[in-house]
């Protein structure tokens, strides 16, 4: 991939070193960021050129958490955490506020790396189709969904979460199996993280909301109800 520019925001300057190397071994252009108002600063005068964010979440004047807030007022680039805690109940707090990945230290930076281009693929991917169900027109170029003509405001990952139900229609799914394929790598936190997704889903969609079915002991399924 090129012409992608990616914003580290870590207060080590080691790690940001480490991660600039194998980032730029894949030709990223890398902007750094020492600390969390470094990083809203940096995001502000490079909003339009960043493709993507790491975050880490222990920094000094601004945490992780601060800085996710604040760039979610304004922006949907994806974000990954940087995380030395992994506990569970942080990593669902972080999915409430938008983060779309976790990866907690230390970590490969060749997994890293594999992330970052996972994320990049899925969210600059080249297809270019549209489906309509049920009043619900969903674009995968543009990655926007409409109801009735009028288009909600999605998430990413709630966005590839309906994506991903409406590319399998009428076919019950599992939470392991949505965690797998919409988180992309094996989660191991909770799956209640999935069911917050959804009831999040539901609420933006309205009374099509309906579409999206609970299946007692499984999952979920998306079927066109009248």
């Amino acid at each position: 991939m090129s012409d992608i520019t990616v914003l580290v925001v870590d207060d080590e300057s080691r790690m940001r070193k480490l991660i600039r190397d194998f980032l730029s071994q894949k030709n990223f252009s890398v902007i750094e960021a020492v600390d969390g108002e470094d990083a809203i600063e940096k995001f502000e005068e490079f909003q339009n050129k960043i493709n993507i964010i790491l975050l880490d979440v222990m920094m000094p004047k601004l945490d992780g958490w601060s800085v996710l807030r604040q760039i979610r007022q304004k922006s949907k680039v994806p974000i990954i955490m940087l995380t030395a805690r992994g506990e569970e109940q942080d990593e669902l707090f972080g999915f409430e506020l938008g983060v779309d990945e976790y990866i907690s230290k230390p970590f490969s930076p060749k997994i890293l790396v594999a992330r970052v281009e996972a994320i990049l693929k899925r969210t600059q991917g080249e297809e270019k189709d549209v489906k309509d169900l049920g009043g619900i027109l969903i674009d995968s170029e543009g990655r926007t969904v409409k109801i009735d003509g009028k288009q909600i405001d999605l998430s990413l990952r709630e966005y590839e979460l309906l994506k991903y139900l409406i590319d399998n229609a009428g076919i019950a799914l599992s939470r392991d199996k949505i965690l797998n394929n919409v988180w992309n790598y094996d989660y191991y936190g909770d799956s209640r993280t999935i069911d917050s997704h959804i009831k999040k889903i539901r609420h933006k969609l309205g009374k099509k909301g309906k579409y999206i079915e609970t299946i007692r002991g499984i999952g979920y399924k998306f079927e066109v109800v009248k």
